[in-house]
């Protein structure tokens, strides 16, 4: 790479144009609007102004943003086809102390997307490596759910196969944080299903689409209902999907249960309904196994 510390690098904002200040040699993770290309930080535009070279997952993706702020910086792909046959490259032009920036399609990269392979190794090497925040669909989901953000946990995709991705879900029934899905639109409504399935229809949901655009919106209910309402629909773009903890549902009342453990009981041995209501409500075994020897001992 050659690098030219001559050029006076430049972006536009509404026609005006700004002076990029000059930038420490190093590798920049630029975050990038998820949708509205307002949501971009001054930093980061400074930054892709100034770099070197942006490598791009998808150049002509990115040539919509560049170009509306009419930042010229040279571009190159860099995505999960390439990332590991480039890193080499890329650590050498670093290594002479090159500016380089690092971006995704859309948001912050690493997350779902390309560049983990590329900073570890940047990092290993001992090299500079800069975050410049800025938009992210999964914060910004998070943020208009409704639910928990104390303690969440980010999913990302799910396995496309169901039996993969029944088997991703079930490891995550028991866990109290807030979950946050990402999805493509074609697997939504199945994705829903599977979640209503492992976690039950009853656990609270959201479901965001089309975040900072335009018809942005905000689906909330329970996984059932989600699951039913989107299981013909037709969406557009990823959605962003946030399942509330284990922990966050009402905990039955001792009616509720012991009802349901009543009729149970009358459909099924006493065993397969003491096992079916421990786990539906959450609660331990024993107490529900002494509950239904008590159902019995009433019985003439």
């Amino acid at each position: 790479m050659t690098i030219n510390p001559d050029k006076a690098p430049a972006y536009f904002v509404a026609g005006t144009q700004f002076p990029a200040p000059p930038l420490a040699a190093g590798l920049y993770v630029v975050s990038t609007p998820i949708g509205n290309l307002r949501d971009i930080t001054i930093r980061a535009l400074e930054t892709l102004a100034a770099a070197d070279v942006v490598y791009c997952e998808d150049t002509r993706m990115s040539a919509r943003l560049l170009d509306h702020y009419g930042i010229r910086t040279p571009r190159k792909p860099l995505h999960e086809h390439n990332e590991r046959a480039r890193i080499d490259a890329i650590l050498e032009d670093l290594g002479r102390g090159a500016r380089i920036a690092l971006i995704s399609d859309a948001g912050t990269p690493l997350l779902s997307d390309p560049g983990f392979p590329l900073v570890r190794a940047a990092r290993e090497k001992g090299l500079p490596v800069f975050a410049v925040p800025g938009a992210s669909a999964l914060l910004a989901a998070l943020a208009i759910a409704g639910l928990p953000t104390d303690a969440f946990a980010f999913i990302g995709f799910l396995p496309p196969k169901t039996g993969a991705r029944a088997n991703a879900l079930a490891a995550l029934r028991s866990d109290p944080e807030t979950l946050v899905f990402y999805e493509s639109p074609r697997r939504l409504g199945p994705a829903l299903a599977a979640m209503a399935e492992a976690f039950g229809a009853e656990r609270e949901a959201a479901v965001a689409l089309e975040l900072t655009k335009r018809f942005e919106r905000l689906h909330r209910g329970t996984l059932g209902a989600l699951a039913a309402e989107f299981a013909e629909a037709e969406t557009k773009g990823e959605a962003v999907i946030v399942v509330a903890g284990a922990g966050e549902s009402e905990p039955a009342s001792e009616a509720d249960w012991q009802d349901a453990l009543a009729e149970a009981l009358h459909e099924q041995p006493l065993r397969v309904a003491v096992d079916a209501i421990t786990e539906k409500f959450g609660l331990k075994r024993k107490q529900v196994y002494d509950a239904a020897l008590a159902l019995k001992a009433e019985k003439p």
